[in-house]
């Protein structure tokens, strides 16, 4: 299969394109949903022992949703670890963050959707702000502490969170 056209239908705040696909002697129309590049942090405080979720309402679920810290890489310069450090600031108030692994990069729902959402550890320790999200961004964001025990309780329904989750428990984490 080959991309032949791409025409941008929608540009708001995410992109919808609409691609002609050569697929042999046959020319197929799909559509593709684009977010953009996300990140995402499983965050443990090492003072407190804790895992620190946040819960907010999706617009996509239509509901609130348990999930780990999260957000869209601002810039086009914002390097993903850049971007994490950001939103564990502005999510979950911690303005230094005192160890970052990778864990995997994902394509979330690779059907129609280009986007890809880097999958991160984080260790913190001193937490300088409330969090609860930017002021402007209307996010509504409520941090929710978890033991170990806890979060591998819970049955989690966003998939970001299960892979950090299933990580965490596979490397002892």
């Amino acid at each position: 299969m080959k991309i032949t056209k791409v025409e941008t239908v929608y540009d708001g705040f995410y992109k919808l394109r609409k691609l002609t696909v050569q697929d042999g002697d046959q020319q197929l129309t799909r559509e593709r949903f684009e977010p953009g590049r996300a990140v995402a942090a499983l965050v443990y405080d090492t003072n407190t022992q804790e895992y620190v979720f946040v819960r907010q309402f999706r617009i996509g679920a239509e509901q609130e949703v348990e999930e780990i810290a999260a957000g869209m890489l601002d810039k086009s310069h914002e390097s993903p670890e850049e971007a994490l450090r950001r939103e564990i600031e502005e999510e979950l108030g911690y303005a230094e963050v005192d160890h970052l692994e990778h864990i995997v990069t994902i394509f979330p729902s690779p059907g129609g959707n280009a986007e890809t959402i880097g999958i991160y550890y984080a260790e913190v320790s001193k937490q300088s702000g409330a969090g609860g999200g930017v002021e402007g961004e209307n996010e509504n964001i409520t941090l929710l502490r978890l033991s170990r025990a806890d979060m591998e309780a819970r049955e989690w329904r966003d998939a970001k969170t299960l892979i950090a989750v299933q990580w965490a428990r596979l490397n002892k984490k």
